[in-house]
């Protein structure tokens, strides 16, 4: 394993409870982060198991219980170097003409204006400093689109083009914003999915197997260091040869 220094940094990982985000966050603490586990569920026993880490119960979608979660973490482990935004959720698959307003909605809320809500409130201690690192979780599907998975699809776009707006916004500060694009990952997100779609998201991968959490955490965690030093607003894949741009 690559050796990355996060020696001294807080890190934020929303979703941090389960699957890639307790990857991140069990990643960024073996760099030597004090990783702060956000999640609806779950986030304090999660961190249990990581030395160093706090699990806050948050509501990404809720600003006043991303406020309360950041002054919990700052309180506990001091101000915040890094955020990790990936908590999400897939909601159902469905074709649009037949799509729930009510999931539609559910769905931007959480894995859309979730991360909007989160930049937005490290961002002005980050800008203090003048250091930060936010890597958002984005996905493949923010790309290309996957069929009966709109309002996944279109969440996820959203936040490619939020990265890249933010990554210009502070640019010229010692921030940097970037995001990843995963094809699927198996986590328990699969448990929101139809059969079908799984079929379907498999059969888009030439290497012809799922990633893994620990490998999208590789990437993030680098994305996280201080050594990602000139790029901000970018893309980065982790599709097992899905990508075609």
């Amino acid at each position: 394993m690559n050796e990355i220094d996060l020696r001294d940094r807080v890190a934020v990982i929303t979703g941090g409870a389960r699957g890639i985000g307790f990857a991140c966050a069990e990643r960024c603490g073996r760099s030597g982060a004090r990783p702060a586990l956000w999640d609806v569920a779950g986030a304090e026993a999660a961190a249990a198991r990581l030395p160093g880490a706090i699990g806050c119960t948050v509501d990404v979608a809720d600003e006043r219980s991303i406020a309360a979660a950041l002054a919990e973490t700052e309180r506990r482990l001091g101000p915040v170097d890094i955020l990790v935004a990936g908590a999400g959720i897939t909601g159902p698959n469905a074709a649009v003409a037949q799509y729930p307003p009510a999931a539609w909605r559910q769905v931007i809320d959480i894995d859309l204006t979730g991360v909007f809500l989160a930049c937005r409130a490290v961002i002005p201690g980050m800008q203090q400093r003048d250091y930060g690192r936010i890597v958002a979780i984005a996905s493949v599907a923010g790309k290309e689109g996957n069929p009966n998975a709109a309002a996944y699809s279109a969440a996820k776009a959203g936040v490619i083009a939020l990265t890249k707006s933010l990554g210009k916004e502070l640019a010229r500060t010692g921030i940097r914003v970037n995001c990843v694009t995963p094809a699927a990952v198996r986590t328990e997100m699969f448990a929101q999915m139809t059969q079908q779609h799984i079929d379907y998201m498999l059969s888009k991968i030439p290497l012809g197997r799922f990633g893994g959490v620990e490998e999208i955490a590789a990437m993030i965690a680098w994305l996280a260091s201080e050594e990602c030093s000139f790029s901000t607003g970018g893309v980065f894949d982790l599709s097992g040869g899905r990508a075609t741009y």
